[in-house]
């Protein structure tokens, strides 16, 4: 029996027991990947200042995020196909993120629906927008996700056209999957994901087939969203979302101080330091490395949080310590999802959680709110 104690033990799970296109669809990043890796990277030189002899009793490492109260500064991130990484994913890691006290965000491209989110928990949930040229398809959405009760509205800016990833393009994941010997082979080696997929009625674009007009099956969504990303999109259609949600708004996506700057005058209540977990731009920055200056430009204007690279709870108290007000998962989510369904998603958050808190015990601080700067060795950092 495998003793899992690390994101990377789920990690490794995770590859074992998930099909190669929809386990590389999660873990890989666009062109030669060197962003997808700072991620993950650039948090390692960031080094931790040690304090003893103070009273450790106590602490917590409760906050909220966008007026939302969450156990830690965590939630997880929107991730695409969620529920082919296992049978009903969307669910299972809603339900699991409910029973530990932090916000779930689904994602347009998710395989269970808004109305299956909203049917399985009880806890109000965030709802991802990837923006479409069919606009009436779009307030349809908005008032779906309003009518489940979702709490925030995260907008993502950053995919107005899709980065080239050359892994799905050699796995054939195409919208249906292309279904070649090598999938099917992989396929026959996966039984415990195959007899899971067996027992649900879950397997397709939940939030679009059926809603969107002319989309049927998957065949007909293809052709759809092939046409309907739209690279037109500029700020006043934010301020278009911003009019027809009426409730928290996330952006998603910033990585430019300007941008993080244009999204406080678009009247945004949070905004999300992320590069699309390294699978847009490659040679983009790395979203820690692009926080400091974000937050010291817009954050005492507006809620910053970062997403992109986290895998331990060390890595989210040093975006803390940087200035990030909350943080998202999508990987380490994705990992424990793939490995051990719900159960394994509730072993990602207590792994986070438990690195969190003994590491700011370690570093002097029982309160989550108490941590600054001043926890990091100066020069290890970026500023």
């Amino acid at each position: 029996m495998t003793v899992i104690t690390t994101i990377e033990d789920l990690r490794q799970l995770a590859e074992k027991r998930v099909p190669r296109m929809f386990y590389d669809y999660a873990d890989s990043g666009s062109w030669t990947e060197s962003t997808y890796r700072a991620n993950e990277g650039d948090f390692q030189p960031i080094r931790l200042r040690q304090r003893v002899a103070v009273n450790m009793e106590n602490r917590s490492t409760a906050t909220t995020m966008v007026g939302c109260a969450v156990k830690m500064p965590v939630a997880i991130a929107p991730v695409g196909l969620t529920g082919m990484q296992h049978a009903d994913g969307e669910i299972l890691a809603a339900k699991a993120a409910e029973k530990f006290g932090i916000p779930f965000t689904l994602s347009t491209m998710s395989i269970c629906s808004i109305e299956d989110i909203a049917a399985n928990t009880s806890a109000p949930f965030w709802f991802q927008l990837y923006m479409m040229r069919d606009r009436e398809a779009m307030a349809r959405m908005i008032e779906r996700a309003r009518a489940a009760r979702c709490s925030a509205l995260v907008l993502t800016l950053d995919l107005q056209v899709i980065g080239q990833r050359h892994k799905d393009l050699k796995n054939g994941l195409t919208a249906p999957p292309r279904p070649t010997l090598r999938n099917i082979l992989n396929l026959m080696c996966k039984p415990r994901w195959c007899l899971g997929m067996a027992g649900t009625r879950r397997h397709t674009f939940g939030n679009l087939v059926g809603h969107v007009k002319g989309v049927s099956d998957m065949s007909s969504l293809a052709a759809w969203t092939n046409e309907q990303f739209d690279p037109r999109l500029s700020w006043p259609d934010i301020e278009w979302v911003k009019k027809q949600w009426g409730g928290k708004l996330i952006l998603k996506g910033i990585q430019d101080v300007e941008d993080a700057r244009l999204a406080v005058a678009v009247g945004a209540d949070a905004i999300v330091v992320s590069n699309h977990g390294g699978r847009q731009l490659d040679g983009a920055q790395s979203s820690i490395q692009a926080l400091p200056a974000i937050v010291a430009a817009v954050g005492e204007q507006i809620e910053v949080h970062m997403d992109g690279g986290i895998r331990s709870g060390q890595d989210v108290l040093k975006a803390w310590a940087l200035g990030a007000r909350g943080t998202y998962i999508g990987r380490a989510m994705v990992y424990g999802l793939g490995a051990m369904g719900e159960a394994g998603v509730s072993k990602a958050l207590q792994i986070i959680h438990k690195e969190l808190d003994i590491t700011m015990a370690f570093c002097g601080r029982t309160q989550i709110g108490q941590v600054d700067q001043s926890i990091l060795l100066p020069g290890s950092y970026p500023t």
